[in-house]
């Protein structure tokens, strides 16, 4: 297995352990008062940033860590240089995550249109973000594996 491939599966296994952890400690603080009150609005509003700022820490720390450990492992330093076959993999893995976003904002503003609640478009807004980080991994992985 490569060190993209690895690198991939660890970015796969952190997007989807810190969302699932994040989630699980923000959801008994979801308020429980009115759908459209200002308190809801301000849980998802720091929600959303909190999930940015903890997810931004947390891979940069498990980048970190990987490296040292598969140096450790392995002996080997991390690949410096990306060919042509990177390049072409991170465009189109980016394709694909910015793809699934942008439905997922679509999904959110359309269910302000069929008047779903606000936090209806919160959730599937953050749920987006989430599909298209794991998006991106998954596509990587793909195709580090199978080819262009």
């Amino acid at each position: 297995m490569t060190y993209q491939e690895k690198k991939s599966i660890v970015s796969l296994v952190s997007v989807i352990v810190i969302f699932g952890s994040f989630c699980l400690y923000m959801y008994p603080q979801i308020p429980g008062n009115g759908l459209e009150s200002l308190e809801t609005y301000r849980f998802w509003g720091s929600f959303v940033f909190t999930l940015i700022l903890v997810s931004i820490i947390a891979h940069i720390i498990i980048n970190i860590v990987f490296n040292i450990v598969y140096r450790i492992t392995t002996g080997e330093k991390e690949p410096t240089f990306e060919d042509e076959l990177d390049n072409i993999i991170n465009l189109r893995a980016t394709r694909n995550s910015f793809f699934v976003f942008i439905l997922g904002f679509l999904l959110a503003m359309g269910s302000l249109i069929i008047f779903q609640p606000s936090q209806m478009m919160f959730i599937i807004l953050i749920t987006s973000g989430f599909m298209s980080d794991v998006t991106g991994s998954v596509t990587k992985l793909y195709h580090y594996r199978k080819g262009v």
